[in-house]
């Protein structure tokens, strides 16, 4: 670790400020791109604890720096494996909960960023917004958290973390997120909420009961293998592509475009996500009938379903 770095560390812990002029000196040695080593992670973790007021510039320069570090330090990149995982919530949570701002939103920006992460970092990224969501208070990198009702930055931090790459179900909503949607609408329900949370919780929930998602990424595994396989002599991508361009067009590319003709468009697959299914009625309806009258959400949601699909619970409208 380089003693300029150590000595900017050391002044955020001796009088809890780092000063715009110093963050442009860490960018300008390259902090920013996350080339560092583990110690230097440390250091930056450490100077945030000690920060009174963290600045924009810090903030900005501690999530670019920090999510980099996390998201492609361990091969292959985009994927963080569980050792980093556990690091990094070993590193944030302070009785079971995210101690500042700022590192709830790296926290977000590690989902926007990776292809994939373990399951027990996204449970407890689940956990951590939902809380920030429902009770927190304090500026963030992006506005400001309430503790009363639900605001339009709040809705859009909601919004980034479950349509994160590397949420739950990537470009979708997935049952347990759906089942956050409902959770964070019970506990906000006689707030003054922001009119963007009625549109959040309505379409999030629509999508996890009709929308398909597409492709989970690869498998963090068979991605290791994909890049061992890409590197290595002879076998690899560079002589794949010298058979391809050796072979005869006949035999060779002509093969090709028949076997991706014959590929299947996946029609049938969104097809049948789309569907209303008896089973996704069922969770739906023990959702509503958790409480004894239909709130307003819940109209709205039941009124989007009759619009997307002229049904409602199986009845023609």
């Amino acid at each position: 670790m380089s003693m300029h770095f150590r000595d900017i560390a050391g002044q955020a812990m001796a009088d809890g400020a780092i000063s715009a002029e110093e963050i442009l000196a860490l960018r300008a040695a390259g902090w920013a791109d996350g080339t560092m080593d583990p110690e230097e992670a440390e250091s930056l973790f450490i100077a945030n604890d000690h920060l009174h007021e963290p600045s924009a510039e810090w903030t900005d320069f501690f999530v670019e720096a920090l999510s980099n570090f996390i998201v492609n330090t361990v091969p292959p990149s985009g994927y963080v494996d569980q050792e980093m995982a556990d690091e990094l919530i070993s590193r944030i949570d302070h009785d079971g909960r995210v101690h500042t701002m700022t590192e709830l939103e790296l926290m977000l920006r590690v989902f926007e960023k990776a292809a994939s992460v373990p399951a027990s970092l996204k449970a407890y990224a689940m956990r951590q917004i939902e809380e920030a969501v429902v009770h927190g208070e304090g500026p963030t990198r992006h506005g400001e958290l309430s503790g009363q009702g639900i605001n339009a930055d709040e809705v859009a931090m909601l919004r980034r973390f479950v349509y994160a790459p590397a949420s739950d179900r990537p470009a979708a909503i997935s049952l347990v997120e759906a089942e956050m949607l409902f959770r964070i609408k019970d506990a906000t329900l006689y707030e003054v909420n922001a009119p963007e949370w009625q549109e959040l919780f309505v379409q999030g929930v629509a999508n996890f009961l009709f929308a398909f998602g597409g492709e989970e990424p690869l498998p963090r595994e068979r991605m290791v293998e994909l890049e061992q396989f890409m590197a290595e002599d002879g076998a690899g991508i560079g002589s794949f592509l010298h058979r391809m361009m050796t072979s005869d067009p006949k035999e060779g590319f002509a093969s090709l475009l028949e076997e991706i003709q014959d590929e299947p468009e996946g029609e049938d697959e969104v097809a049948a996500a789309a569907e209303f299914t008896e089973e996704e009625q069922s969770w739906l309806q023990d959702r509503l009938d958790a409480d004894e009258d239909l709130d307003e959400l819940e109209k709205a949601l039941i009124a989007f379903i009759a619009e997307e699909t002229g049904e409602v619970f199986g009845m023609k409208v």
